[in-house]
């Protein structure tokens, strides 16, 4: 499905926080703030927005740096990135109604900043696949790309030019069912990667990391009271996201998804809707 076809999705630019973000809005209702990781776009939750968009308003941005999002020099904090959306959310109307909120891979850290920093902003969280700087460093050290990322300069010059050959390892490795990342989405995400800035505002975010590690350190000191919804694909992160959202908040529920890498929404996005609708019905 090309970004073409999707119908009732409506694209925006809006200029907030020293920023330009791309975002696309669907539906009507209470609003629903889907946050993207990388290396993709607002357009991993092309499965899920059409089901979603028939109970809720439906908010997906391309994050700052990434997408067709401008690309500034700085502020990849995770809680600069949550201002930006919180930004956003007030410019689309909703300063006066608490948002649902999603976060997939760098997407995670970004909402759960959000809400730490907005905290009467959020009525309900949910997390996907990744963790919370700061929280299990070990982990961290598994991964070898974030050592690479974190790398001033080198990795960008190394990929350009490269995109789809390095940004389709992580689909493939990362995936439980490849043939969920078609070559479609696959066109969409290299695009948006292989323009001017596009590797350097996906790596700014790894080179963050340790800012993100001392914000959450404060963060912390006050765990999140509002109802969270931890997932982590049976072959990708498993149960991390569960581990490090019951360190920063108390109301956890988690599932550890089976038949699902790291790319759950687009895996399994059938499960995904109706997991999340059931936790928001509950939560709202």
């Amino acid at each position: 499905m090309s970004v073409d076809e999707l119908e009732a999705i409506e694209h925006g630019l809006a200029r907030v926080n020293d920023v330009k973000l791309h975002y696309v809005t669907a539906g009507e209702g209470p609003p629903l703030v889907l946050l993207h990781g990388w290396p993709q776009t607002w357009y991993e939750w092309r499965n899920v927005i059409p089901h979603l968009a028939t109970d809720y308003t439906v908010i997906a941005p391309d994050l700052r740096g990434m997408g067709d999002s401008s690309v500034p020099a700085t502020g990849y904090d995770k809680d600069t990135v949550a201002t930006d959306v919180r930004e956003l959310v007030s410019h689309l109307g909703f300063d006066d109604e608490p948002v649902a909120l999603v976060g997939h891979d760098w997407g995670m850290p970004t909402a759960y900043a959000y809400a730490a920093q907005y905290r009467d902003d959020v009525a309900a969280l949910c997390v996907l696949e990744a963790g919370i700087p700061g929280v299990n460093e070990a982990d961290k050290r598994r991964l070898w790309h974030t050592r690479f990322h974190n790398v001033p300069d080198l990795p960008e010059r190394l990929v350009a030019g490269r995109e789809r050959l390095y940004l389709s390892w992580f689909y493939k490795k990362g995936a439980y069912d490849p043939s969920a990342i078609d070559d479609v989405a696959r066109d969409e995400y290299v695009r948006c990667y292989a323009q001017t800035g596009g590797l350097r505002g996906g790596f700014e975010y790894y080179r963050a990391y340790d800012d993100d590690v001392e914000n959450n350190a404060a963060h912390a000191e006050e765990p999140l009271e509002m109802p969270v919804l931890a997932l982590g694909g049976a072959a990708s992160f498993r149960d991390r996201p569960i581990k490090d959202m019951n360190a920063v908040a108390t109301d956890v529920d988690g599932e550890v998804v089976d038949r699902a890498g790291h790319w759950i929404p687009e895996e399994r996005p059938a499960y995904f809707v109706e997991r999340l609708t059931g936790f928001l019905d509950d939560a709202l």
